[in-house]
């Protein structure tokens, strides 16, 4: 693993590093903060998925999660959204290809070689960063943003021991239902919608549901509601009588801004999961 910075940053370590990914067959890139208190043991971890377009960078600058990590002695996981490299397919619109993985593993060419980040972010991220660092495997929890809030709520949904909370960002809830989603899963996954419905937040929490408590925040003025199917996931949660909290945060929009005005209470709510306690 090749260290590409290390700054200090609230008594902790923002970090930024490369390694090569035999899932996806690249070098894959991710941020991770480490608190003060990992100098002592390992720590809790907060794992953060990123939207469209997105790279490691765009949360780990713009959300400002450390503060508050920091705060709550926990550490912070910012992740790539896809394989990226001169050798990785792409595609000219923004909401496919690199930058636009969805957290699934691609069964259809020519995105199957690398587009397979499911398994980068559930098993081989995973056990490179509990083998290099201070973190504690067994307190985990997961939130993301957008296409990250998709990956976040279908990954905890599928991984209910791993992780003791989820939250999300405006999330993609609908995918299949959604041009968010509908376009992607048709081109990594192909025409068998059977595949599709393990990657759809609505349809796993008629399911399934989820063991932890989940916290939901959605701007009312988000420029791309229609595509998020909020209201979907929402029935979906109701029916099932499941512990959740969904807020429509008046006059917020999709953006890092809207993001960074909850990041406290995201990284709070996640503390209490964590540690067992409200802090």
């Amino acid at each position: 693993m090749e260290t590409i910075s290390e700054n200090r940053c609230f008594d902790g370590t923002q970090g930024v590093y490369r390694h090569a990914s035999e899932a996806t067959g690249t070098d894959m890139t991710f941020g991770l903060f480490l608190p003060a208190e990992a100098e002592d043991g390992p720590v809790p971890v907060l794992w953060y998925l990123s939207g469209l377009t997105c790279t490691h960078a765009n949360a780990m600058e713009k959300a400002g999660a450390q503060q508050w990590a920091a705060e709550q002695g926990i550490a912070l996981v910012f992740p790539d959204t896809s394989p990226r490299g001169a050798g990785v397919p792409d595609d000219p619109a923004y909401d496919l290809g690199q930058g636009a993985g969805f957290y699934l593993n691609a069964v259809q060419d020519p995105w199957a070689e690398h587009f397979q980040m499911w398994s980068y972010i559930t098993e081989e991220l995973p056990q490179a960063l509990f083998h290099r660092f201070a973190l504690d495997e067994e307190r985990q929890a997961i939130t993301g943003h957008s296409m990250g809030g998709h990956g976040a709520l279908t990954i905890a949904m599928h991984h209910p021991d791993r992780f003791a909370s989820v939250s999300a960002f405006a999330p993609i809830c609908n995918p299949m239902e959604s041009d968010w989603g509908q376009k992607q899963f048709t081109a990594y996954l192909g025409s068998n919608t059977a595949l599709w419905e393990a990657h759809d937040a609505s349809v796993l929490m008629r399911e399934r549901g989820f063991a932890g408590p989940i916290l939901i925040d959605t701007g009312t003025a988000d420029q791309f509601g229609d595509l998020l199917r909020t209201e979907v996931l929402a029935e979906a949660m109701a029916a099932r009588r499941q512990h959740a909290t969904l807020r429509l945060q008046p006059g917020y929009d999709h953006s890092y801004w809207f993001v960074s005005s909850f990041m406290e209470d995201h990284v709070t709510f996640h503390a209490e999961a964590l540690y067992g306690v409200r802090t």
